[in-house]
């Protein structure tokens, strides 16, 4: 009896496709590798509307997540049970890899800001995997995404230290403008923003208004231009 051959579809539409070849983990890879490198790391996609939590805190999370549609937030609390926006992750971005390969509970939670398609990947492999050239080659860049993740800590750690409100709008808005130039947009409506700078929308609000009079930025919405050099305070 003749069977039909069967063509497996491919796990990503084609502009996901290339989004996902963009990230530094994919980079160069052509459609063939990147679909046997997406079977290796056990890759599932998932759809999210906005305001639904992709993970439960305090429970084990296997896989870390490629943002291939929309943008997710990741938050922590503080003691005081206050939340604390630690990244706004957008399409092209990943987030979860450390807590993923060290297979620890996981100590923030994350939220769709808006309908969200992520892509799932498990980082178990590369160590249960027999490494050969491939698998060795996808460790190596693993790892450095992991330090490029610390470094980009490293930025947050500096606006955080700030001691005033407006130094760290200063420290934050200076990195954008080190990055984009001096004409940006971010990825923060007023709330997240206050919210990732640990302060209250009035307070912020009332802190770049001064600022805007000063002749310091000017801003429309989340897109922002810096009229004189940045210096934190």
């Amino acid at each position: 009896m003749n069977r039909e051959s069967r063509t497996i579809q491919p796990l990503l539409l084609p502009g996901e496709q290339a989004l996902a070849q963009g990230h530094m983990l994919f980079a160069g890879m052509d459609a063939e590798a990147l679909q046997q490198t997406l079977a290796l790391l056990q890759a599932v996609k998932r759809d999210y509307p906005k305001g639904a939590y992709l993970n439960r805190i305090a429970f084990p999370m296997a896989s870390f997540g490629l943002v291939l549609r929309g943008a997710v937030q990741v938050y922590m609390d503080d003691i005081q049970g206050d939340s604390m926006l630690m990244a706004n992750v957008g399409p092209g971005d990943s987030f979860g890899e450390s807590i993923a390969y060290l297979g620890i509970d996981a100590p923030v939670y994350i939220r769709a800001a808006a309908d969200a398609t992520v892509l799932w990947l498990n980082p178990g492999s590369l160590r249960m995997t027999p490494m050969g050239p491939d698998t060795q080659a996808l460790s190596h860049r693993f790892t450095a995404m992991l330090a490029r993740r610390t470094l980009s800590m490293n930025d947050r750690i500096q606006i955080l230290s700030k001691s005033t409100l407006r130094g760290k709008i200063l420290a934050f808005l200076s990195q954008y403008a080190q990055k984009y130039g001096p004409s940006f947009t971010i990825p923060f409506d007023r709330q997240s923003l206050a919210t990732y700078l640990g302060a209250n929308r009035t307070a912020l609000s009332r802190a770049l208004s001064s600022m805007r009079r000063d002749g310091i930025l000017d801003y429309h919405k989340n897109h922002f231009t810096v009229r004189e050099p940045m210096q934190p305070e």
